[in-house]
């Protein structure tokens, strides 16, 4: 295989860290390896890709493209989230738990469809609970902020995107104090050595990922400070003191704005010059943050993920 065709292979490779485990994603499958905490096994299973893109050639356009992304992203996301706490062994913990009247009513009511409802309205919440904190609740923020010290029009924007970010910011910050959320930023980090190994061309073994970095310009923390960016350099241009013009028109433009950040993230990891560089720089510093140098039973269910994916792409 050339070089130039693995640089591509390397560039569709995405991943995300699950509850005691990674999942790696192909341009046509993705692989999950999670090890069960109670028999220390890992379980490694693989999935097509069911994206959104490939049912109309619409949604492969630019920047209709970040859209759909996005939406498969979430859904995928919550997806194996909950596959995960099965496969490492916490579903049984709450399982033995005493099911309320509700839990069996709803297994009744719906039976095995009773998941795939569950993720899609957990995914709707998740975009509405987002919209409200870092959409709508920065306007309102900052609409008092600028009456107060009597800000400009043009400055409105500034301010709440500042706004955002410090919401964004303490958010991370807070929940990265969780001693859970902790040890998924570990399986983050090895998730990014990982892609960041295989990438610069190293065998995958866990002595030389461990030597890579665990930052990566592809991240999904990056993607949304990229968001936060776009966010405030586009809402700049809508000049309007009227808070209810300004909360719809947020709202409005969000399938815009991912679909800018998506285009920007992807030419980053196409690229790597200094306009590359400044624009990755945010995100690649919150990394620090989101990612935690992992253990070595962790970049070992980071590279058998991986190595599924390229076993059945017919890379290796």
């Amino acid at each position: 295989m050339s070089d130039k065709n693995c640089e591509l292979i390397a560039k569709s490779i995405g991943g995300q860290a699950v509850i005691e485990g990674v999942m790696m994603r192909g341009k046509s499958i993705y692989c999950m390896a999670v090890r069960n905490i109670n028999t220390k096994e890992i379980a490694v299973e693989k999935n097509p890709v069911k994206s959104l893109a490939n049912r109309a050639k619409l949604l492969k356009l630019p920047f209709i493209r970040g859209i759909a992304s996005f939406v498969d992203s979430l859904v995928l996301g919550m997806k194996i989230i909950m596959r995960s706490a099965t496969l490492s062994g916490l579903d049984e913990e709450t399982q033995e738990q005493k099911k309320s009247k509700l839990d069996i009513w709803l297994e009744n009511k719906f039976g095995e469809k009773l998941t795939d409802y569950i993720i899609y309205f957990s995914v709707f919440i998740s975009i509405i609970l987002s919209i409200g904190i870092f959409m709508v609740l920065p306007v309102w923020i900052s609409s008092f902020i600028t009456k107060f010290f009597n800000v400009s029009l043009w400055g409105i924007g500034v301010v709440e995107g500042l706004v955002r970010i410090l919401i964004f910011l303490a958010y991370i910050l807070l929940i990265s104090k969780m001693k859970d959320v902790q040890r998924l930023f570990k399986y983050h980090g090895a998730e990014h050595k990982t892609i960041n190994c295989f990438e610069s061309g190293d065998e995958l073994t866990i002595e030389n990922v461990r030597k890579h970095t665990r930052l990566h310009k592809r991240c999904g923390t990056s993607f949304l400070i990229i968001v936060m960016i776009v966010s405030m350099v586009v809402f700049m241009f809508l000049r309007t003191d009227n808070v209810t013009l300004r909360v719809l028109s947020r709202i409005i433009l969000v399938p815009l704005i991912a679909g800018i950040s998506y285009e920007i993230i992807k030419l980053a990891g196409r690229c790597d010059n200094i306009f590359v560089k400044i624009i990755s720089a945010p995100g690649m510093a919150l990394q620090k943050v989101t990612t935690k140098e992992p253990e070595d039973e962790m970049i070992e269910t980071a590279i058998l993920s991986l190595k599924g994916v390229l076993e059945e792409e017919g890379t290796e």
